[in-house]
């Protein structure tokens, strides 16, 4: 269906600028709505875009996270893919009001990830605008594979979960917005522990390791980084594959977190769920799962088991301890909508209280 010409991009959203605008035109693409474009096989290839990233706005971070978030987001994708990275290359479009200090403070984030990560900036661009808008693009490279592996199964990817699939987080999910929790005073930890959430909310790790192991083990059917948070990631896998959902009502975090969560009256699965520490979301077959938790903690990768996969593309549930069950109303971050986070002025606040009610139920 085609939408009428009148629709601004605000009308649509983005999944049906996805899904009327960009799918039309470029589902012949291999692999088309995948994190990475793969190019010759093993080559692979990510485009990303972020301005000024929470921690700096909730002022416990500065100009050098935001330009560590820009190379970690991009990463994350070609972790996705289980790949390893090459290179970067950045733009750094800003006003010409800004002051030469941030943008050295951006550029050693920048290079300071990129480092941590194992790769580094090799080119970008420098230009002037009303406001400011980073991007990189990151190279990265697939391990190759032999023939055999290849007819078996195809890249890391979304496409590939079945229905049954156990859904696994690897890496350490909601310590950027349990770091929001103690800035406005919902939680208060002893400083040692508070500095320790305002690190790892500062400085989030793309799970390169962790997707490189399960692309060399073969155990994942799909995966995909959780860039939007768990409710975005998790639908958009489903209908990717025509499948549905059903989560689990508590998501183990780790032990500080769950602190944060017991004195803000916000559950583990709302704290769990939200976007900013850039894990990935992986589908293994049940008689897998635990070979692939031995695989990625032997790798020293954080992983826990979420959810599962069902055949009914309409279902999207979270099953309760006493065995009910209710429908998911997530976390959404649709992008041109009002649910974006780049729209709403009180987008802090408000997705505070919104958890807070959520968990309610």
């Amino acid at each position: 269906m085609t939408a009428p010409v009148h629709e601004t991009l605000g009308d649509l959203g983005e999944r049906r600028i996805f899904t009327e605008i960009l799918r039309p035109r470029y589902h012949k693409v291999r692999a088309f709505g995948d994190d990475c474009a793969t190019l010759n096989g093993d080559l692979v290839v990510t485009t990303d875009s972020c301005s000024t990233a929470l921690v700096e706005e909730i002022e416990i971070g500065d100009a050098s996270d935001t330009g560590w978030l820009l190379v970690t987001m991009n990463l994350s994708d070609l972790a996705a893919a289980g790949a390893r990275p090459e290179g970067l290359v950045v733009n750094y479009t800003l006003p010409p009001h800004t002051a030469g200090a941030r943008l050295r403070a951006l550029m050693d984030g920048v290079d300071a990830c990129a480092k941590r990560h194992g790769t580094k900036v090799v080119g970008g661009d420098l230009r002037d605008s009303n406001e400011l808008l980073l991007t990189a693009t990151a190279i990265g490279r697939r391990p190759r594979r032999s023939r055999e592996q290849s007819r078996s199964r195809g890249p890391l990817g979304r496409q590939g979960a079945r229905a049954g699939d156990r859904l696994l987080v690897v890496g350490s999910p909601g310590y950027l917005w349990g770091a929001a929790l103690l800035k406005i005073g919902w939680a208060v930890l002893p400083a040692g522990l508070t500095n320790q959430v305002y690190d790892r909310a500062r400085r989030p790790m793309a799970q390169l390791r962790g997707g490189r192991v399960l692309a060399a083990s073969g155990l994942a059917h799909a995966a995909m980084d959780v860039s939007d948070g768990l409710y975005s990631s998790v639908r958009t896998l489903c209908e990717t594959n025509g499948l549905g959902a059903v989560m689990r009502d508590r998501i183990k975090l780790d032990d500080v977190l769950a602190e944060i969560c017991n004195q803000s009256k916000i559950s583990t699965f709302q704290l769990g769920q939200t976007w900013g520490d850039w894990p990935l979301l992986i589908a293994v077959a049940p008689a897998d799962v635990i070979k692939a938790e031995r695989i990625l903690k032997a790798a020293r990768v954080p992983v826990r088991e979420v959810g599962r996969l069902v055949a009914d593309p309409d279902a999207l549930l979270v099953e309760h301890g006493d065995g009910r069950t209710s429908n998911w109303v997530g976390l959404d971050q649709e992008r041109f909508s009002t649910s974006s986070w780049h729209t709403r002025s009180d987008a802090v606040e408000s997705q505070l209280i919104r958890m807070r009610e959520l968990s309610k139920g």
